[in-house]
């Protein structure tokens, strides 16, 4: 009998592991590549008919592989990442959105990163992590081995490397800056097959998560340039030239695992994190929640950031031919962003954690053509405080509660899949008993995901980094969101929220209070005084004109804490300091 699942608890008494299938000694466990785009949709690939965009590469992996046509993850890149990093749902394990505070996974979080390691595979990332800029939240916390990636949600953002815009820069390779060289998408890319390649006998597991085609909109002419007579604004010709570098690296890829004979023991998946960004154009009254008024979306509405299809419903390709996972088949059934966690670890034959509740589950059966369905009739999503964030914990709206015919969204609009998969009718009216039985679900689950939605606290006097740099795109806004780009950092907005702290050690502090940060070399701006507030202590001073950082220091005690900063102008308006570095001497 199916059965309503929202979270699954994998316990097996006396082991902290369950799940696992003995293997055979001679058997080699398989390796796995999972590679992710930010802001590719559903419609945003040649084999799903885009009559615009060219994905050979691609194309001839869908061809090959089995596809989930009904898959679904969060309308942003945070919240669906860290649900593919955990198998959680993203308010259980604190990434639920894309700034204010609420992008970092908690700290005793797993990801598949740790799952890989602790089953002896070699773990690689490249790319977008965007789940915690600063120790303990940083690939390399979480399981990573081998790690180059940039900060914050897209190259060129608050705390990504000063000066980086796409060619020639500088990125974080296990714990320390490097400069690259070439285009970021390649350099991710080419990481990964140096990975692959150090590590093709034994099993490993590589995170290729890009960035691309995510903004800023940059890419080189050679690709852009032949879309620009057939789109409507240059800008979606760069787009699409983006996605279709990501295609010509993805062959790349496979090209290096056929010449190092591992394409056939290899776990290979494509995916994209949200719907489109910029492959159609949108009616600007609703421009997140409308069908297109130009281009394709693959007969759905909604874009990135909506909770209509559009939205959420995503590609996922896999393959594995020695597994028998080819072949062309699509899988119709309902799955979900959680199910990844679950599903790998089962293809590979690793225990799963019994210490946590698991959202997801095991997509074997239906990959393996033992099933055609799943103990799951429902699956209950929710995009935490939609866009604009009005406030925390806010239940009911942006919610959306799928079946394989229906979806409820807000907990008040009901579309009938099959009979109008544009999602152009709501017929709540007419199917009272439909909204109130996946209503139902509604309470159980925010239930469970609520106490997940408190603050990830950011250390101070951490060994592993320090000095620590914070930006305000980690403060902790009660409502909206904070100067997460230099587009708004260069309005100077007077406006500042706590960032939660833990300082690790007692002892002297020194704060360096900026709106750039140190590398840009810019003075602070309009401020005559400077203060910090942290564990019920303050510090204020004068600040002297053509200063380029302001230095205070204290002594603190250890602890869980928030840090805020104050800079006045004449006439005692007070910011914050946008940049703060902190340095325990």
């Amino acid at each position: 009998m199916k059965k309503w699942v929202f979270s699954l608890l994998l316990v097996v008494s006396g082991t902290a592991w369950a799940g696992s299938r003995p293997i055979a000694a001679e058997q080699k466990q398989p390796n796995v590549i999972f590679v992710l785009t930010d802001d590719q949709g559903y419609g945003d690939l040649g084999c799903h008919g885009n009559p615009i965009l060219k994905t050979p590469e691609l194309d001839t992996f869908h061809s090959e592989s089995i596809r989930f046509t009904d898959y679904h993850v969060s309308p942003l890149c945070t919240p669906t990442r860290g649900a593919l990093m955990t198998g959680r749902d993203p308010g259980k394990n604190g990434a639920y959105r894309t700034s204010a505070g609420r992008s970092i996974l908690h700290t005793d979080e797993r990801t598949l990163g740790n799952l890989f390691a602790d089953a002896g595979y070699a773990t690689g990332m490249f790319g977008k992590w965007h789940l915690g800029d600063s120790a303990p939240h940083r690939p390399q916390d979480y399981g990573f081995q081998d790690v180059v990636w940039h900060r914050c949600g897209g190259i060129g953002q608050v705390s990504d490397y000063w000066g980086n815009d796409y060619f020639d820069d500088t990125y974080e390779r296990n714990g320390k800056l490097e400069q690259f060289e070439g285009y970021c998408t390649d350099i991710w890319f080419r990481e990964g097959m140096r990975f692959i390649e150090e590590h093709k006998d034994e099993p490993f597991f590589l995170y290729l998560p890009l960035n691309a085609p995510h903004t800023p909109i940059i890419v080189g002419e050679e690709w852009s340039k032949p879309y620009e007579d057939k789109v409507d604004k240059p800008i979606r010709a760069v787009y699409f030239g983006m996605i279709a570098n990501i295609d010509y690296n993805f062959g790349l890829l496979r090209d290096h695992l056929k010449k190092l004979d591992l394409e056939e023991n290899t776990i290979l998946i494509f995916m994209t994190d949200n719907g489109t960004y910029m492959g159609a154009e949108f009616d600007p009254a609703n421009k997140n929640n409308s069908e297109p008024v130009w281009g394709f979306n693959a007969g759905m509405r909604g874009r990135k950031a909506s909770v209509f299809d559009g939205g959420h419903r995503v590609p996922f390709f896999i393959r594995w031919p020695k597994g028998g996972i080819t072949g062309g088949r699509d899988i119709e059934t309902l799955t979900a962003q959680f199910d990844l966690f679950p599903t790998l670890a089962d293809l590979c034959n690793i225990p799963l954690p019994t210490d946590r509740e698991l959202d997801g589950l095991s997509l074997t059966p239906l990959l393996r053509g033992e099933s055609d369905s799943l103990d799951r009739e429902h699956v209950v999503l929710q995009f935490h405080g939609g866009a604009a964030f009005p406030e925390d914990k806010l239940k009911q709206e942006y919610s959306y509660i799928l079946t394989e015919r229906w979806r409820l969204l807000h907990g008040r609009e009901l579309y009938d899949m099959q009979a109008d998969p544009k999602q152009r009718t709501d017929v709540a009216a007419e199917h009272p008993e439909v909204v109130d039985e996946l209503w139902s679900h509604y309470e159980p689950y925010w239930q469970s995901v609520v106490k997940g939605m408190t603050p990830v606290r950011l250390d101070i006097g951490n060994p592993d980094e320090n000095p620590v740099e914070l930006c305000s795109q980690d403060w902790y806004m009660p409502q909206g969101n904070p100067p997460w780009n230099f587009r708004l950092i260069g309005k100077l907005p007077r406006v500042t929220a706590p960032w939660m702290i833990t300082v690790q050690k007692a002892g002297r502090y020194r704060f360096t209070l900026r709106q750039y940060p140190k590398l840009a070399d810019k003075t602070v701006e309009k401020t005559v005084r400077a203060k910090v507030e942290i564990a019920g202590l303050s510090r204020e001073v004068e600040v002297q004109p053509g200063s380029k950082g302001i230095v205070i220091e204290m002594e603190l005690p250890a602890g869980e804490t928030e840090l805020v900063t104050y800079l006045y102008n004449e006439k005692g308006e007070a910011g914050g300091a946008y940049f703060s570095e902190v340095e325990a001497l």
